[in-house]
């Protein structure tokens, strides 16, 4: 008889008691739409035999689950722990109510979203093609053979396509392709791995691909991607439309067609990102260990700089002066196919022009680079935001990106507590804003080199993106102390409370920030340039403190740059300026012949428009200029690029001098030392690669000197290196280790870069003390 128990001597029978139930309400917030978590959770509650519905909200999702409690208990924990491997959960909130009668019981549903005006959910970032979508792109008996739009809940496009959130097909670039039948009946079953994927599609009702030629005609064909990869083959340079902008495409081991690209592009020596078929391809050219392997293969897929072989054979034009490749995988489903028909390796640089954003615009894309490329192989699903590849390399055990973008972005930086909102401009170089709400620091895409008016537009519409999309409202609006920065000049025009953090000290807070930490630490800050509050220009300085202030206990020597920006542009000017300073009478050395030496002293004699500099950066460059490694500059940081690679992977046993100096209670790590050794060794004729050894050695040994003095006189012993300078791989490794074994606890980036595009989450951090009551600012 139902909801009968028979008793075991059949004598008499009583009713089943059924096991009290427990219902809660379970709120999750984190990166949880887009990723397959719904379907997850769907069938979870389904597994544990319980009822209740989930559904998206403006603050993340919310479950509501009733069941025995020691099923929830069961649900509770294979939920935080066995979640989809691309959901990041950073809350989980529970809480009891009332159970619904066993009339309300439906099973467990996938409810329709709500919105609301709290936005405490993630965006996704866009991610790289998944194994599964990847075997039916190839897959000849698949409805999806050959669609270069393939995607399912764990790969394809999220930020680049949405609008607003919750993540909806909807409030997507989506919204304009009416999903068939069979797409359709995926998207709507919780079973499916399709299940609510928003871009999802087929050649029946999604985008498309075209072949356009150089006068935006179509190109007759039957498959514009083979079509494409041909011609790739033949060597033209092609402008393939991707997930977040245009790549400028060639054949990567056609050295002509690389110089091609080079000289219509206007790009001289900067090194050209290289998308390879697969790891067997970048076996053949790189030396690639597992880690980088993985990060390569990783659903973020970043271009990873790799080391060459030896017996690499690739063109030199693809990285003229460097030892490394910077590699990726092709990560859509459309760079898949054209390495199906297409080269092996393929340039993939960044559709801009110097210092610009990547376009992503059909109309402007086509109008700015017919000139540059011979085809147009274009999509029709809208690019909603831009977003550039980012970039990594793999240093002191731990991946760690130079710059943060697709795969990343806008997935938050997690902080130690939580706080008011705060947005911070960035700087000038490597621009990216940080949005700074709750436990989360929202960083931005790459936006490029505010120097210009598309850079500057872009900035704009990014601040206003992320404050509509997240519904946040900054309290304060913190930037850099330059008052010639354009992010100083728009922070101006705003009408919000505001707040100028000095450069360097925004980097120490950087730091903190990303590892969770409070401080107080010694700060090694390292970069080319930055606003000093005595009117000089900061770049190799020690400040001792945290996100409330700091004190300057060291610098470098001060010299002079000869000329300001022309000297950052032409190494030589400044070297000139170092040796005028250091040196009784200026040597004649070999990196002066054919140079307008005599103007350039006069300067110097004269002190006309020569600002004082402390700059690490352009000690780089100047020893580069003097050792014969490079006096001229066409992209930033080229010569300590080249002055590292030079250096062949070793730092030397044996160093420079130098000495430290007190001036007005602030240690002055003096250089004119290093400066005449330096002289002296290129004039005797030592090779510029044992020079750079030499000069790597004495900087980790000036470095550790004074982060010693400084534990001496504070009692701390915790290090945090930040600046665009610990880009060098060999300085920062050798430094790292050095001082660790020294017993120093050692704070570094990992996925916030080192270099100013990180600058504007330390800058954020500051701004929460300030809203706090307990900023002191820099101390000199």
């Amino acid at each position: 008889m139902a909801g009968l128990a028979e008793n075991p001597t059949g004598t008499t029978l009583i009713p089943a008691r059924k096991p009290p139930e427990t219902r809660l309400r379970v709120n999750v917030c984190g990166i949880v739409q887009g990723v397959g978590f719904r379907p997850f959770v769907y069938r979870l509650a389904h597994a544990f035999g319980l009822h209740g519905f989930i559904r998206n909200t403006s603050s993340g999702v919310l479950v509501e689950v009733q069941g025995p409690s020691d099923r929830l208990d069961g649900f509770l924990d294979a939920l935080e722990h066995q979640a989809p491997p691309l959901a990041r959960i950073s809350e989980l909130g529970r809480v009891e109510i009332a159970c619904l009668p066993d009339s309300g019981n439906t099973g467990f549903i996938i409810d329709s979203s709500l919105q609301g005006s709290a936005v405490e959910t993630l965006v996704p970032p866009d991610i790289a093609t998944c194994e599964k979508c990847r075997a039916e792109l190839f897959d000849a008996g698949n409805r999806r053979y050959r669609y270069p739009f393939i995607n399912c809940t764990e790969c394809g496009p999220r930020y680049t396509i949405v609008e607003s959130i919750p993540y909806d097909r909807p409030f997507t670039s989506m919204k304009r392709f009416a999903m068939c039948g069979d797409c359709a009946s995926e998207y709507l079953d919780p079973l499916d791995r399709r299940f609510h994927a928003q871009p999802d599609a087929c050649a029946v009702c999604g985008p498309s691909v075209s072949l356009l030629d150089g006068y935006g005609e179509p190109v007759r064909t039957d498959d514009a991607i083979r079509e494409a990869a041909a011609r790739l083959n033949a060597g033209k340079i092609v402008a393939v439309k991707g997930i977040g902008g245009f790549h400028l495409a060639v054949d990567a081991s056609n050295e002509n067609a690389v110089r091609e690209l080079r000289e219509r592009k206007g790009r001289e020596q900067k090194p050209f990102a290289v998308m390879m078929r697969d790891l067997a391809c970048v076996a053949r050219f790189c030396l690639a260990g597992e880690a980088e392997a993985a990060a390569l293969s990783s659903p973020e897929a970043p271009v990873v700089l790799l080391a060459r072989r030896p017996d690499c054979a690739l063109p030199e034009a693809l990285a003229p002066g460097n030892g490394r490749l910077g590699v990726m995988l092709p990560y859509s489903p459309l760079h898949a196919l054209l390495f199906e028909d297409g080269p092996d390796l393929l340039v993939m640089t960044s559709a801009n022009f110097s210092d610009e954003p990547v376009l992503y615009d059909d109309r402007e894309a086509f109008l700015r680079l017919r000139d540059i490329a011979d085809l147009f192989l274009m999509h029709n699903r809208p690019i909603l935001q831009r977003c550039d590849d980012s970039v990594a390399v793999h240093l002191s055990g731990a991946l760690r990106l130079i710059r943060r973008s697709r795969g990343y972005v806008p997935a938050p930086v997690m902080l130690d507590r939580s706080g008011p909102p705060v947005l911070a401009t960035g700087g000038e170089l490597k621009n990216a804003l940080c949005l700074m709400h709750a436990r989360h620091a929202i960083l931005s895409q790459h936006l490029g080199d505010m120097k210009n008016f598309e850079t500057w537009s872009f900035f704009g519409d990014t601040v206003r993106h992320l404050k509509s999309l997240f519904r946040v409202d900054p309290e304060l609006l913190v930037h850099d102390l330059h008052p010639g920065y354009l992010t100083t000049r728009w922070a101006m025009e705003q009408d919000i409370a505001r707040l100028g953090v000095q450069h360097h000290h925004a980097h120490l807070a950087a730091c903190l920030a990303e590892n969770m930490e409070s401080g107080p630490a010694i700060g090694l800050i390292l970069d080319g340039t930055g606003y000093g509050p005595d009117g000089s220009i900061w770049g190799g300085e020690v400040l001792i403190g945290d996100a409330c202030g700091a004190d300057r206990f060291a610098r470098l020597e001060y010299m002079p740059l000869p000329g300001g920006d022309s000297a950052i542009l032409q190494p030589w000017r400044a070297a000139l300026g170092y040796l005028f300073r250091s040196c009784s009478a200026v040597p004649d050395l070999p990196f002066l012949q054919g140079r307008a030496k005599s103007e350039v002293i006069e300067l110097l004699e004269k002190n006309l428009s020569c600002p004082e500099t402390s700059s690490c950066g352009r000690l780089f460059d100047v020893v580069a200029s003097i050792a014969g490694v490079c006096s001229v500059v066409s992209y930033e940081g080229q010569a300590a690029v080249e002055l590292m690679t030079a250096a062949q992977g070793s730092v030397g046993s044996e160093g420079f001098r130098y000495a430290v100096a007190e001036e007005g209670g602030c240690r002055v790590m003096q250089l004119s030392p290093l400066v005449r050794d330096v002289a002296a060794a290129a004039g005797d004729g030592m090779a510029p690669g044992e020079i750079s050894r030499r000069f790597h050695r004495t900087l980790c040994d000036m470095l550790i000197d004074i982060a010693g003095m400084a534990a001496r006189t504070t009692g701390i012993r915790q290090v945090a290196l930040s600046g665009g300078v610990f880009q060098n791989m060999l300085l920062f490794e050798t430094l790292v280790s050095e001082l660790q074994g020294a017993g120093y606890r050692v704070l570094t980036h990992t996925g916030v870069p080192c270099n100013d595009g990180g600058l504007s989450l330390g800058q954020a951090a500051i701004g929460r003390q300030y809203l706090e009551g307990n900023y002191r600012g820099v101390r000199y």
